[in-house]
């Protein structure tokens, strides 16, 4: 037996609000639009993953959702330019990440991350 994939499933009224965020923002294309359900997809593959926590590490709350990217900064200077709410500034992690935390459209606390 083999877990293949997890997908997060983020409840709202109206799923093309997360357009804005998920296509245009972190590039994302549309994989599939059934109107009462959007998922939105890369082509990156990495290994499946499930965290569990009492914390989001550094005193932040528990993020609804965590998204590597291969360039933080540039995602970091185009939410603030989009208008996005910055739940957590930019900051370089002691567990050797860059991140920052950022509301999407749903209200979901969204970490943004690259490695360093």
């Amino acid at each position: 037996m083999a877990v293949l994939r997890i997908v997060a499933n983020l409840a709202t009224a109206d799923p093309q609000i997360a357009r804005s965020f998920y296509e245009r923002l972190l590039g994302m294309d549309i994989v599939m639009d059934h109107g009462w359900l959007m998922t939105f997809a890369s082509d990156a593959s990495a290994r499946t993953q499930v965290s569990v926590a009492c914390e989001g590490g550094s005193g932040t709350p528990v993020p609804d959702i965590s998204v590597e990217v291969d360039n933080v900064d540039e995602i970091y200077e185009r939410a603030q330019a989009e208008g996005f709410e910055i739940v957590y500034p930019i900051t370089n992690e002691p567990w050797n990440v860059r991140r920052f935390y950022v509301r999407d459209p749903l209200g979901k606390v969204v970490n943004i991350l690259s490695h360093r």
